[in-house]
């Protein structure tokens, strides 16, 4: 069963928040990072993305960056602008985008319950992105990036989340600069604190990573390392009931057709799939549609019978397309290594995909139906991992607002 805990969170002082608060480091490259940070010196990126404040052409994964991310989080300690929670709590974190709300708990997952498959995971996590992760909670003593985890509905707990949010004032309440709202409550009642722990302790038997699988990895290598200190035995995380989420689509562009023409890879498709030509760019209505972009013009792809598997992976689009499309005509046999593909968030739009195919930069696009909560679920419990870049979740968390200090 999940193992969760209170933890003292660094934090913001409330009329400070909007202004610390940042998106999370791994969606902004430098650049976007320095543009978006602006003149601001209490933004969180300036811990998260360091690099800001040295010389562009510094190697972001230097001693000095995590040096000056420490440097720069002592800076805001110091200067009052994050304060440390006077005891334990846990946090309930509200978004709303465009009219949706989410609501889930902010708390501290045992680190042993990642490596017992407690936490299941559904992808693999690549050495370098993990070292960097590593290497920054090593420099600050803190896990500034929260892990997104999901959990099957307990009636019990949503009613306790929402009976809180209506009775308790929020110590966070703004709406940032992309238009989605962020609200939070701490929950200090030690009665409410005990309820929850238990909850989670006998009605929730698995909980599962929706987003963060570097971050989570990070911190359980990080444990190891300070096998003597309590706080990494723990690791931040934010758990949303399933029927809360919803998950986007994550679309793929490619640069060439592997030596084709646009009609020969028409021809080839029709092996697997019913083509249609469409008026309007293709966002998939149903599971096993696809919408493609090629010279200027949207297909609709729909999958013949027998053109797949039914097994948990063999039934995702994704899976679909990669054997085919990509490694069938495209010659595309690794996307997470292959430099001629590359992942749109289906939270660009359509017409991001036609920018990236009409400016000549790629020359076919593919747009998908989304992956369902329930087939993550799935995967994870069946041990299998999904294809890279298979989920796209939005809103996101901020970072800035709730820290864990090691």
């Amino acid at each position: 069963m999940a193992i969760i805990k209170p933890f003292q969170s660094l934090r913001p002082q409330p009329a400070m928040a909007q202004q610390v608060a940042s998106r999370p480091y791994d969606v902004l490259n430098s650049e976007e990072a320095r543009i978006e940070a602006g003149n601001n010196p209490y933004s969180f990126l300036h811990v998260t993305k360091s690099e800001i404040d040295l010389p562009v052409d510094i190697d972001i994964h230097s001693t000095p960056v995590y040096a000056k991310a420490k440097e720069n989080l002592d800076s805001l300690i110091s200067n009052g602008i994050l304060i440390k929670e006077d005891k334990p709590c846990y946090y309930i974190y509200q978004l709303i985008m465009n009219g949706r709300s989410q609501t889930g708990l902010v708390c501290a997952s045992s680190v042993d319950d990642y490596f017992n498959d407690v936490i299941k995971k559904h992808e693999f996590t690549r050495p370098e992105k993990e070292k960097d992760r590593i290497d920054h909670m090593l420099a600050i003593r803190a896990q500034t990036g929260n892990v997104f985890l999901a959990y099957r509905d307990v009636k019990e707990l949503n009613a306790l989340i929402n009976d809180w949010k209506t009775s308790n004032i929020p110590v966070y309440d703004f709406i940032a600069a992309d238009g989605i709202k962020h609200t939070i409550w701490i929950v200090d009642m030690e009665i409410a604190i005990r309820t929850i722990t238990q909850l989670f302790k006998e009605n929730v038997p698995l909980t599962y990573i929706a987003d963060g699988h570097h971050r989570a990895a990070s911190a359980a290598k990080v444990s190891k390392q300070l096998s003597d200190s309590a706080d990494a035995k723990f690791f931040l995380t934010t758990i949303f009931p399933a029927s809360q989420l919803a998950i986007l689509d994550y679309n793929r562009v490619v640069k060439d057709l592997n030596g084709l023409t646009a009609e020969k890879l028409l021809g080839r498709l029709q092996e697997d799939f019913y083509i249609t030509l469409s008026t309007e760019p293709v966002n998939p209505s149903q599971q096993h549609e696809f919408g493609m972009y090629l010279d200027g013009k949207w297909y609709i792809l729909t999958s013949r019978p027998n053109t797949y598997t039914t097994d948990p992976i063999g039934v995702l689009d994704i899976t679909i397309l990669s054997n085919n499309v990509l490694k069938k005509f495209l010659d595309i046999k690794d996307q997470r290594t292959d430099k001629r593909i590359d992942f749109v968030g289906g939270i660009r739009g359509l017409k991001e995909l036609e920018k990236r195919v009409d400016s000549g930069e790629m020359k076919v696009a593919f747009s998908l139906y989304p992956v369902t909560i329930e087939q993550l679920f799935d995967i994870a419990d069946s041990g299998n991992v999904m294809p890279p870049k298979s989920t796209w979740f939005e809103p996101k968390l901020r970072d800035g607002l709730l820290t864990h200090l090691i």
